[in-house]
Order: structure tokens, then sequence, then C-alpha cells
């Protein structure tokens, strides 16, 4: 049936169907028939739940930062069975992004560009929109929230660091875990972010003011598809010494290469970050190089070229302890979760 769905949709542009189809779902699920309808059909009767960052997944399949921008739409997701969720990438003051259109689909690769350029309702208008959630959710929630931070596209690399203190403190109490995001394409100059003094500065700050926390939360690193085997070893020697919750691996990737969609194409998209099937092998190799020199107490989520349980089983036979979908979603529909989650050990 999404198939059919998916043909229609993909007729339209990609970032106002997006919308569309969470703002349609968001109507559904006003009511709680219409809840319990989406969640009926989506969410998996079993899961094999996971314990990790000294938190409780009620399952193993997460929505990866991206989608859900604003924490607009939570209700719906935990409806569509996801285990957790990450909102943003927030930053601390409200900015358009890039101009549209700025999100591309490929279907001949079943992936997408995005330079979507952190677009985002700001850090105080999204933690008010936490708390109105939890308030209403309560403890009917098993939904785990983590909150994606990243820096402003004014604010100068070498003041980035205040960017991700005023996120962290903004969000502290109402969300679950943090990611810290030094690794999308899409900033002017973020990636610089990611080599090793900077990197090192943003992160041993953050977990500074995060041990004088009564209940410090779990800090996390997403990191870029891209790096060299250098840049791997410095994020490994970082989170090593830093003592990192865990680590994202892995964003979007800048590379266009083996891609079936015709390459006039692909140049006259132009820049942006690289998400979905393409990407499956390079994340998977990160994947499994990092698995394998990091501290065995540091958990790795996986995210990239995530559409069904046998894609998510080779991250988990790569290291992975949990994975995220984004991509996958757009081309498998919201039976994803389920068809994965039940397939799964």
């Amino acid at each position: 049936m999404y198939k059919a769905l998916r043909k229609l949709l993909f007729l339209f542009p990609t970032e106002q169907v997006h919308y569309l189809s969470m703002n349609g779902l968001k109507l559904i699920c006003s009511t709680r028939m219409g809840r319990g309808l989406v969640s009926s059909l989506f969410s998996a009767k079993t899961a094999v739940p996971a314990n990790l960052l000294g938190l409780h997944f009620k399952n193993k399949v997460g929505l990866a930062a991206g989608f859900d921008k604003n924490a607009s739409y939570l209700t719906e997701i935990e409806a569509l069975g996801f285990g957790f969720v990450e909102i943003g990438t927030v930053t601390p003051l409200a900015q358009a992004g890039n101009d549209q259109p700025r999100l591309f689909r490929l279907p001949e690769d079943r992936a997408l560009i995005n330079r979507m350029g952190f677009n985002n309702d700001g850090v105080r208008a999204i933690t008010d929109r936490l708390k109105a959630w939890r308030s209403a959710a309560g403890k009917n929630s098993r939904l785990i929230v983590g909150g994606n931070i990243g820096k402003n596209k004014v604010t100068p690399n070498e003041e980035a660091w205040k960017d991700y203190e005023s996120c962290f403190r903004t969000l502290y109490e109402w969300v679950d875990y943090f990611v810290v995001n030094v690794s999308s394409p899409n900033t002017p100059g973020l990636r610089e972010l990611q080599e090793k003094d900077s990197l090192e500065k943003i992160l041993s700050h953050l977990q500074t003011i995060n041990s004088f926390q009564t209940q410090p939360k779990p800090l996390l690193l997403k990191i870029a598809p891209d790096l060299t085997i250098s840049q791997l070893d410095d994020v490994i020697e970082i989170a090593n010494k830093i003592k990192l919750a865990g680590l994202v691996v892995a964003n979007t990737t800048i590379s266009r290469e083996n891609l079936l969609t015709d390459t006039q194409k692909i140049a006259a998209i132009g820049a942006g970050g690289l998400s979905g099937a393409p990407l499956k092998t390079r994340s998977t190799d990160v994947l499994k190089y990092i698995h394998d020199r990091l501290d065995k107490n540091i958990p790795l989520i996986a995210s990239g070229g995530i559409f069904s349980a046998d894609d998510a089983e080779e991250k988990f036979r790569a290291g992975a302890s949990l994975v995220q979908v984004w991509t996958g979603f757009v081309y498998e529909g919201p039976s994803i979760v389920k068809n994965i989650v039940s397939q799964i050990e």
C-alpha cells in the first residue's frame, strides 16, 4: 500500500511532502482513538528492549536527527513504534537554514541529498515544546528523546563552544541524552570542529558542566563517514579520554561515488549531504573500525543505509547497540520500525 502512496508523494517537492505527511499524521493522532489506531497498525507487538546509557529503550530502532528538528511530532513518532528519537539539530537562536529547494530524492539510489542548514526554531522555543509534551505525555510515554545540538551559522568556530553550552544548559532538564553534532556538511566550516583540538575543547567543556549536575546526562558525539583513519583515531582517543557515553556513526556523506542517478542531475542538485542506501557500506566500515578500537564500555548507535532488518543486523554485527533510520523511513514508509523490530534479536 505504501509503495502506491509513495509514487504519489514523490510527485511533489520533498520538503513540503515531509511536513504535509507529518501534519496529517498529527491530525490523526490528535485523538486517543487515532493514536491507538496508528499504534495498532505500526507498533510491533513484541520487541527486544535495550538498557543502554543508563536508559531503558523499549526497542532498538530510533529516528535520527533532522526528521523532527523542532520536537513537533513526538507523540506521532511514538505512535509509529520508534524506541527513541533525536530532535534537532538545535541551535541557540532560531535560523531559517539554507534556501529552498534543499532536500532532494534520488529514487534510483534509494537516497536523499539535503543541505537544510540547521533550520530550527531555536533552543528556547524547542524547550518550551518539550516541556508541554512531557507534561501532556506524563508517565505514559516510553519514548527516549535525545537532543542533537549544534552551532548557529553566524557563530565563528572559535566561539562555537558557547553555542553548544547554551543548548546543553537550556535543554538539560528535558532530554534524556545529548548528541554533539559537528559533522553536518551543510553549515560552513562546521566539520572543521571535528579536528582534534577543537573537538576536545567542546566535548571537555560540556563534560565538565555535566559532571557538576546531580544526574549527569549521557553525552554522545555524531561523526561524519568521511573522516580519514587518522581523524577516526583522534575521535577514538578523545572518546576514551573524555569518557563519552557513546558515538553516533554516521552522519551524511559528501561523496557522490557509485551512484546510479544521472550525473547531470547530481550536478544540478549541487552541494549537500547524501544519505540512504549508498551510505550503508561506508558507515558500516567506519562503525566496525571504531568498535574494534574503542573502549568497549562506550556504545555505538548506527545510522546510515538502514532499510530492513537485515540492514540493522549488519550494523549490530559490526558493533552497534542501537540503530537509527531516516532515509529508510522515507522510502519504506511507516511500517519500517515494525518490520525491523519484529525480526531482529
